[in-house]
């Protein structure tokens, strides 16, 4: 089964925080259900408390999805990593959420300003063996709450290229799923369908981000922080005109991998600049026009 989720990053961002400082996470909510999306995953201005965040959301028909967890496995011990990572599978199990989103952020420079994207955090051989080891351990913790553990490669840390990410699925597994990002796989230099190609089988969760083809070559060039090129409009939605990314042969992909799950439209933009209700709901129409049209979903 399908379902088509947003996030709040749309509207407010976590990153940098002055972005969408003028709207409410009421704007937010009552947007997302007006437009028709089924959920919607976690931000900064949501409750942690299950049952809180339960009552936010249900006056607006939206499902809690997942959100975003932070691990820091190259400087914390496993059992430290367990513990906290045991809050969260709490959360997602409390609203019957099955993937937990989980990424690296020890030395991630994607929330910095003053570090430009060439100088972002590599892994020595060492680190390699500790995180890969690691992760897997966390995974199965997941697994045996039944829920599975997605990686997501990110621009501005450990997990950004082709070759990482390939590395990620070799040295981990089975326990290991991995989110599929589009918008990441575009930035980060190589074809979101080669990645697809290589790995959708061990997807669990789908991020429909797109990329502004002119406003990549600008950051690329100028060698911008992260947080500088969302301000510039790196990102957008599935359906807008700027957008380089061809998001049928993907989803076609994924009907022949069988994939079944939540396809989340995760396009943060200035929402100053460029209105997350319009953007929002441009996404979510084309997005579900192509699924259909491939037979994603029915």
């Amino acid at each position: 089964m399908i379902r088509y989720g947003t996030n709040p990053i749309a509207w407010t961002n976590d990153d940098d925080r002055t972005i969408g400082a003028h709207i409410s996470l009421e704007q937010c909510l009552s947007d997302a259900g007006r437009i028709g999306f089924d959920g919607i995953e976690k931000g900064h201005r949501m409750p942690d408390e299950a049952e809180a965040l339960r009552e936010v959301l249900r006056p607006h028909g939206l499902r809690f999805i997942s959100g975003w967890h932070s691990l820091n496995m190259l400087v914390n011990d496993i059992e430290t990593e367990r513990a906290i990572l045991r809050e969260q599978i709490a959360l997602l199990k409390a609203h019957e959420s099955r993937v937990c989103i989980v990424c690296e952020t020890s030395n991630a420079i994607h929330g910095r300003d003053d570090v430009p994207l060439s100088r972002r955090p590599v892994m020595d051989e060492a680190q390699w063996a500790r995180f890969t080891t690691m992760l897997e351990d966390l995974a199965r913790t997941c697994a045996d709450e039944g829920i599975d553990l997605v990686y997501h490669h990110h621009m501005g840390t450990v997990i950004q290229n082709l070759e990482e990410i390939d590395r990620l699925m070799g040295e981990t597994g089975p326990a290991t799923k991995l989110l599929f990002d589009t918008g990441h796989a575009f930035f980060a230099g190589f074809d979101p369908l080669e990645l697809a190609h290589r790995h959708f089988g061990r997807v669990r969760h789908f991020h429909a981000k797109n990329v502004r083809g002119a406003v990549l070559r600008e950051v690329v060039k100028e060698d911008t922080s992260f947080l500088e090129a969302v301000r510039r409009g790196i990102f957008t939605v599935p359906g807008d005109p700027e957008g380089a990314i061809s998001f049928e042969p993907i989803l076609r992909m994924a009907v022949e991998q069988g994939y079944s799950g939540w396809l989340v439209i995760e396009a943060e933009q200035d929402s100053a600049v460029r209105d997350p209700y319009h953007y929002q709901k441009m996404g979510l129409e084309a997005l579900k026009e192509t699924a259909r049209s491939v037979g994603l979903d029915a």
